[in-house]
């Protein structure tokens, strides 16, 4: 165990491994919470298993827990390292640092404390944009690098504000909602379950494809108001992230190997084409009859592509 865990502070109650629903048997006799100082935040961190370190990034409007399916499994080769980012979950709010190089240096911090130079790591959503940053900003300390459904913005040309495509306008709407200063706030204080439900439904291949007890368990923590106001400063701070990821692109490409994934329903193909002007080194998984959410939706399907990838790493042939 490493001195930072021996000086974090392990943590319960709702929203930690010990009060979070229908985890895998014998998963709290693999994984725990700690609440670690990473720079200047504090961040809920839900580590265990065995091998290299594996960084997981979950996305919006999700915490750790969008992973849980899959930690047992890959922890039988990796050291898991699961963050709620700052903003989510149990981690601190503060009132600014939502951008992606902000969120890029907080997960660098993190392993920094942990002990861990060199890592891989997995990003679904707007974790995929906190890994665009981090494998743009230190390369070197990314040694393989997984990501999925997620457009990088200032990365790709920006879809119009008025889609004359019914279908993209529906899946990306909530994206300027989000960006909106206070008043979506207000709209959606106290109709959390209207607002983070309707993102479940309609993003996923069906309006029950993410289990009704996840649903209500990331619901329950949006209705902390520290949380509902980070969850939409992540959008809001795209006013720093898309020049920052311009100016990303204009370094050049990554050197490690990529992996790209996606739901055939959701992005499908379009992660791979994005991703390949900064890979070359690159695989894609479209995952079929699966919608947004990934990890949760098709957990499987999910693992028997990141398998494969990240098993040269497992063996230390990287």
């Amino acid at each position: 165990m490493t001195s930072a865990l021996l000086a974090g502070e392990r943590i319960s109650g709702f929203g930690s491994v010990h009060d979070a629903p229908e985890l895998p048997a014998g998963f709290t006799d693999m994984f725990e919470s700690y609440r670690i100082r990473a720079g200047d935040v504090r961040l809920h961190v839900v580590i265990g298993g065995d091998g290299p370190p594996l960084l997981l990034l979950a996305g919006w409007p999700e915490c750790w827990y969008a992973w849980h399916a899959l930690m047992p499994a890959l922890a039988r080769n990796f050291t898991l390292i699961v963050p709620d980012p700052r903003g989510s979950g149990l981690s601190d709010n503060p009132d600014h640092g939502y951008d992606g190089d902000t969120m890029a240096g907080d997960m660098f911090a993190l392993m920094d404390v942990l002990g861990h130079t060199r890592f891989a790591m997995v990003g679904h959503d707007i974790g995929e944009w906190t890994a665009f940053a981090m494998a743009s900003l230190k390369p070197e300390r990314i040694v393989r690098l997984a990501i999925g459904e997620a457009m990088v913005p200032g990365v790709s040309p920006s879809p119009p504000l008025v889609s004359d495509d019914r279908q993209i306008s529906d899946f990306l709407w909530h994206k300027n909602f989000n960006r909106a200063r206070e008043v979506n706030e207000k709209l959606v204080s106290g109709r959390e379950e209207i607002y983070f439900g309707h993102q479940f439904a309609s993003k996923a291949a069906s309006p029950d494809a993410v289990p009704a007890h996840a649903r209500q368990f990331y619901i329950q923590l949006m209705r902390d108001p520290a949380n509902l106001r980070s969850s939409f400063e992540y959008y809001r701070d795209l006013d720093l992230t898309i020049p920052q990821n311009k100016a990303h692109v204009a370094r050049g490409k990554w050197p490690m190997p990529v992996l790209t994934f996606a739901g055939a329903w959701a992005c499908g193909d379009l992660i791979a084409q994005e991703i390949a002007t900064m890979a070359d080194d690159l695989t894609s998984a479209v995952v079929p009859e699966c919608g947004h959410f990934v990890p949760e939706e098709k957990p499987a399907a999910l693992l028997a592509a990141l398998e494969p990838f990240l098993e040269p790493y497992a063996r230390g042939q990287d």
